[in-house]
């Protein structure tokens, strides 16, 4: 047997088992020799906000735990609506008095040039 045949053989019977490993398997060995992505562990932040007695996934066929908050009656979402859309109001004259104050004061400054604007010609040397 010629040795590149001993490498094949050798590379078969140490490939085949891997095959009908599962997929994590191979992707947790492609990991370790420096192939593919690593696994990163999430930051001190994310970990210490997290629960700590619910796991990281849910299982199949069990409901999401019920929330402590109630969603908004019609009458709060309204009220809410109303808060929301009279803010905007107050930002939008604020803005408007702002740009009114913007101008007087640059009534007398020139705007700088366009850039982007063509050059006027020069008439040619005589």
């Amino acid at each position: 047997m010629t040795p590149a045949l001993r490498r094949c053989v050798a590379l078969a019977l140490f490939v085949t088992p891997l095959g009908a490993c599962s997929g994590d398997t191979v992707r947790t060995l492609a990991a370790d020799a420096g192939y593919g992505p690593r696994k990163v562990d999430a930051p001190d932040f994310v970990t210490s906000t997290r629960p700590k007695d619910t796991p990281d996934f849910m299982a199949v066929g069990v409901d999401a735990p019920k929330r402590t908050i109630r969603a908004k009656n019609a009458e709060s979402q309204k009220a809410l609506e109303s808060e929301l859309e009279n803010a905007r109001g107050r930002n939008v004259a604020r803005g408007r008095a702002a740009e009114s104050a913007a101008k007087s004061v640059a009534k007398g400054i020139a705007p700088p040039p366009d850039p982007g604007a063509p050059k006027p010609a020069t008439p040619p040397p005589q």
